[in-house]
């Protein structure tokens, strides 16, 4: 299945330096991963929890979140079997500078926005994936990586279809054009951390 920043619709690639770095911080790069997996099941479940009325969406998400509730635990397996302990949850500057986005104060307009940044978290995520199943030196780690990414490059466009579906589309278009720009923008002021999926 072929993945880029085209199809994945991001403005900006990650940079180079990440997958070298990452490579050396396995370890750290798979702790960071598990909790970005549980943050995902997370997000989806707050979603329906805040939004219970709207049935297409709770219908659509429920499944996403046991598949990404799946995916904490098979990053769970690869740090077992390296004898990592989990730790604890590393501060995510990524998301927490896409999260300053949101539209506050209109109900409507803070529902895309919410969408919106899962769905961009998703398309970063596939294409971090990408990276590691593409670079690095464990063939058991690659393939992983591969299959995590298949699984996860519809999700990005889950979230932008269920956008469609409550919101008129050229609204939701127009938004994701600023909110692709704004997370390149991120993503040029972070530097390179390679103990981070993000």
């Amino acid at each position: 299945m072929a993945t880029s920043l085209t199809t994945l619709g991001l403005e900006l690639p990650t940079d180079p330096r990440w997958t070298d770095i990452a490579s050396m911080q396995i370890g750290d790069v798979l702790i960071d991963h598990a909790y970005c997996e549980q943050k995902a099941a997370s997000s989806c479940i707050s979603l329906i929890v805040h939004y219970p009325d709207k049935a297409l969406m709770v219908e659509t998400l429920t499944p996403i979140v046991a598949e990404e509730w799946g995916h904490f635990q098979r990053v769970l397996k690869e740090l077992k079997k390296r004898n990592i302990p989990l730790g604890r949850q590393r501060k995510d500057e990524y998301v927490n500078q896409l999260m300053q986005l949101i539209t506050k104060g209109d109900a409507n307009k803070m529902f895309l926005d919410r969408l919106l940044i899962c769905g961009l978290i998703e398309a970063r995520s596939c294409e971090r994936f990408k990276l590691l199943s593409e670079n690095l030196e464990d063939e058991s780690l690659q393939k992983f990586y591969r299959e995590l990414m298949i699984s996860e490059a519809g999700h990005y466009r889950t979230f932008l279809e269920l956008a469609e579906t409550y919101v008129p589309a050229e609204k939701v278009r127009a938004r994701w054009k600023e909110l692709l720009h704004a997370e390149a923008e991120i993503m040029q002021s972070l530097s390179p951390r390679g103990d981070r999926i993000h």
